[in-house]
């Protein structure tokens, strides 16, 4: 007889331990990772286009500033010596820059971002063009949540440089 109670045991424990007792426990696992994987799908997306945006802002940023640079009238274009030798040196005026920038921007294709301004294009130093430029980036997936947007401001430097 004792060698009939350790095997009742056991299939004691086998039927105890049957698959209807965890019911739905599975399909509430499977809903609860689907939903994690696609709010983390969302995230990388919403992510991705933010980080792309921000990289054709900085673009047309660096085009704007790169025409400002090039804003001189050819007779502010003076001549110095130093060290090395003479070198060339242009005057920017602010309002030259402005201009360039402006019309840089009226130029240039930039279809699709939403909100562009040119929030500022000046000379401070009178040799390097700084061009600011504002748009508003807006979710691909979730654009209910977030109507209006998220402002973005880029900055870009240029200086002419004659060799």
């Amino acid at each position: 007889m004792s060698g009939g109670g350790p095997g009742r045991r056991a299939v004691v424990r086998r039927a105890s331990a049957r698959p209807g007792d965890e019911d739905g426990s599975i399909l509430l696992l499977t809903l609860f990772y689907g939903f994690l994987a696609l709010v983390l799908i969302l995230v990388t997306v919403a992510a991705t286009s933010l980080y792309l945006e921000r990289k054709r802002l900085l673009t047309l940023a660096d085009g704007a500033a790169l025409a400002g640079a090039e804003a001189f009238d050819l007779s502010a274009v003076a001549v110095t010596t130093d060290s090395s030798g003479p070198v060339l040196r242009a005057a920017l005026v602010s309002a030259d820059v402005h201009a360039a920038a402006a019309e840089y921007l009226d130029t240039a294709p930039h279809g699709g971002i939403a909100g562009l301004e040119l929030a500022g294009a000046a000379s401070v130093d009178g040799k390097s063009a700084t061009v600011t430029l504002t748009a508003y980036w807006r979710p691909p997936v979730l654009a209910v949540v977030l109507p209006a947007g998220v402002p973005m401001e880029v900055t870009a430097v240029a200086r002419s440089v004659f060799r």
